[in-house]
């Protein structure tokens, strides 16, 4: 299994309780995910984050290819960060860090995956097209946040 690494990093106008609210309502992750990937998230979405929470969604992998992703919500520290894992889906390995920091103009929102292809070492020929959805799936996320709170 090789591991891999995704980072990306932005500031929000924000206040790192506004921050916080915003991020640890499941609800608000659907909206902030490209529409192609016709995410959808089926249940675990009725409480705020706490660890041990499980979430399911539906993710459209390919037209007309949709699977299951299951999460847990493993780690969380109360307006510092949180983490997810993937428990089953289309990752081999999956762990996402989200990470909330008071700053100067707000709060620096930090996303830090880990993951790791299926199919090992045939799936490694999948890296580009997985790195470059991961890129647009962030860089969405990134305009719907500025778009609702505006940016620093």
């Amino acid at each position: 299994m090789k591991l891999h690494r995704f980072e990306q990093a932005h500031v929000l106008p924000i206040s790192l309780e506004t921050a916080w609210e915003f991020f640890s309502d499941p609800k608000n992750l659907d909206d902030m995910t490209p529409p192609e990937l016709e995410f959808e998230t089926l249940s675990g979405n009725d409480e705020l984050m706490f660890p041990g929470q499980i979430i399911v969604h539906r993710i459209g992998l390919a037209p007309m290819v949709k699977m299951l992703w299951t999460t847990e919500i493993t780690q969380m520290a109360f307006q510092s960060y949180f983490i997810d894992e993937q428990r089953s889906g289309p990752y081999r390995f999956w762990q996402h860090l989200h990470r909330f920091e008071a700053c100067e103009g707000g709060t620096r929102v930090v996303d830090r995956i880990h993951y790791a292809l299926p199919f090992f070492p045939f799936g490694e020929l999948g890296r580009p097209l997985v790195r470059g959805r991961l890129n647009r799936i962030f860089g969405f996320r990134r305009a719907c946040l500025e778009k609702r709170f505006g940016s620093a």
